[in-house]
C-alpha cells in the first residue's frame, strides 16, 4: 500500500490529513483573518452591516472599495478575506434569489439563500484541482417578521448571530459586543455599537470614507447603503463620545 507523503496533505489536493484536519481549508480561513473587519448587529427594527474598508493609499478612490454588496430587495451581505472570491459567492446568491422569484414567485428566505450560499462553498473542499473560497461573509436580511443575519466561512458552516464579526478584528468586535449588546436596541443603537467595535479594531483610525455601512429596516423590508453623509454623522458620534472620555 502506498504512502501519501505528509506534504501532499499540505498541498494542492484537498484531503484529511492523518490526524483529521483540512489544511487548505484552514489556510483559507487564515486568508479571511488578514482581511478587513465586517461586522453585523441584529436590532428590533432592522439589521445593519458595517465593514472597515481600510483604505491604503491616498491615490485610491474610496467608492472603489466595495465590501457590503446588495443581494435581493430584502437581503445584503458584507465580505472579508479575498473579495474577487466574494463576488463570485455574491453573483451566486443573486442568481439564486432571481430562480427562487421566477420559479415560487416570491423572494428567497434569508437562510434558504444562505444555505445555497454555504452549500456551493463546500463543494470546493471535496475534490483535487480546485480551492477552497478565502472569503467569509455575513448575510443580513428580512423574513415577513424575523430579522436574521448568518456568518460563513470557506469550510461552508453557516451560523446565526445576534452581532458579530469577521476579519482580522473580529475578536476584538466579539468582546464589544459580549459586553455592549442587549435585544432591545434600535437600529440607530446598532450602527454605533457596530462603530464602537470598529473603532476598537482600527485603535480610532476611522472615518466616513474608510466605512461602509448598510441597513435592512423591519418596516421596509429594503437594503439601503447608507450615503457618507450620513455615515459621518454616526462615525462623529463616535469619535465625539471618546473624545469625552
Amino acid at each position: 500500500m502506498m504512502m501519501v507523503p505528509q506534504m501532499a496533505y499540505d498541498r494542492a489536493i484537498t484531503v484529511f490529513s492523518p490526524d483529521g484536519r483540512l489544511f487548505q481549508v484552514e489556510y483559507a480561513r487564515e486568508a479571511v483573518k488578514r482581511g478587513t473587519t465586517a461586522v453585523g448587529v441584529k436590532s428590533r427594527e432592522g439589521v445593519a452591516l458595517l465593514v472597515d474598508k481600510r483604505i491604503t493609499s491616498r491615490l485610491l478612490e474610496p467608492p472603489s472599495v466595495e465590501k457590503i454588496f446588495q443581494v435581493d430587495d430584502h437581503i445584503g451581505a458584507a465580505a472579508s478575506g479575498l473579495v474577487a472570491d466574494a463576488r463570485v459567492l455574491i453573483d451566486r446568491g443573486r442568481i439564486e434569489a432571481q430562480i427562487n422569484r421566477v420559479v415560487y414567485d416570491e423572494s428567497i428566505g434569508v437562510e434558504a439563500l444562505a444555505k445555497k450560499v454555504c452549500d456551493h462553498m463546500q463543494t470546493y473542499t471535496q475534490f483535487g484541482g480546485v480551492r477552497p473560497y478565502g472569503t467569509a461573509l455575513l448575510i443580513a436580511g428580512i423574513n415577513g417578521d424575523s430579522i436574521r443575519l448568518f456568518e460563513t466561512d470557506p469550510s461552508g458552516t453557516l451560523l446565526e448571530y445576534k452581532a458579530t464579526g469577521i476579519g482580522d478584528g473580529r475578536s476584538t468586535a466579539i468582546e464589544v459586543f459580549e459586553k455592549q449588546y442587549r435585544d432591545d436596541l434600535d437600529l440607530n443603537e446598532a450602527i454605533l455599537l457596530g462603530l464602537e467595535a470598529l473603532y476598537k479594531v482600527t485603535e480610532g483610525k476611522i472615518d466616513a470614507q474608510t466605512v461602509e455601512v448598510c441597513v435592512i429596516e423591519l418596516k421596509t423590508k429594503l437594503f439601503k447603503k447608507l450615503t457618507s453623509e450620513e455615515v459621518h454623522g454616526y462615525v462623529q458620534q463616535i469619535l465625539d463620545r471618546h473624545s469625552k472620555k
